[in-house]
């Protein structure tokens, strides 16, 4: 449980930090002079509250009046204090704003979508996390697949007379499906939110299939490309 501090004590370290900041903030560069204020930030609140460890730099800079920083103003969307799990958002974030997005486990659809991205794309840059969950979600949204984001990663997988019908391999490389890198799982927990929530399916063009860049499958020639993003090829049907 948090110990609770005096909103007196409160503003006095907020008015400590800002005083400590403010002249650095105008002379360095507007990323450098956040991430100044929000090291100050902790440091102050640790020394006084153990349990409380998240003040929003941004919050700290509107209580002194201060004209916040460029790059403060973009941090303010997906920042703790701004943003919760329900925020729509439609570009793909960087990774300074997809950290500061909130983690929070889903439903069966978010838990399958998370599990495919760690898979099948946890090394690939944030943009082609965001790829390969489009491709799911455009199949899942075709007459072509199953209807549901589980359905789509399981097709085939239960096939006794074809082991390798898997459209997903890594549910037939009969390696058991644990998620060691907490990490990265919570990165990819993120990104599956975040599509599920609306994101603008735009970085693939519509495609329903991908591989990665080092292999050239038979099954790509029938397909027409649509992009490249990270190290995978996007593609979907002709026409």
């Amino acid at each position: 449980m948090l110990k609770t501090i005096s909103l007196r004590a409160v503003a006095a370290v907020l008015g400590i930090c800002v005083a400590t900041t403010g002249q650095t903030a105008k002379a360095a560069d507007d990323a450098v002079a956040l991430e100044q204020a929000r090291a100050e930030v902790y440091e102050i609140l640790a020394q006084e509250s153990k349990g409380l460890t998240f003040v929003d730099p941004m919050y700290a800079i509107q209580i002194a009046g201060i004209e916040p920083p460029k790059a403060a103003k973009k941090f303010a969307l997906f920042s703790r204090k701004k943003a919760d799990d329900k925020t729509r958002i439609t570009k793909v974030p960087t990774k300074t704003e997809l950290k500061a997005y909130p983690f929070k486990e889903g439903d069966q659809e978010w838990a399958c979508l998370a599990e495919a991205l760690y898979f099948e794309a946890r090394g690939e840059t944030i943009q082609g996390q965001f790829a390969v969950a489009e491709v799911i979600l455009n199949r899942r949204d075709s007459k072509r697949f199953p209807n549901t984001v589980c359905g789509v990663i399981s097709q085939g997988a239960k096939s006794a007379k074809a082991p390798r019908a898997c459209q997903f391999s890594y549910k037939c490389d009969g390696a058991p499906e644990v998620f060691k890198e907490k990490r990265a799982y919570k990165r990819v927990g993120k990104v599956a939110a975040i599509v599920l929530n609306g994101f603008a399916r735009e970085l693939t063009k519509g495609a329903t299939y991908y591989h990665t860049t080092h292999v050239k499958p038979r099954w790509s020639r029938k397909f027409d490309r649509t992009a490249q993003i990270g190290v995978h090829f996007f593609y979907r049907n002709p026409g």
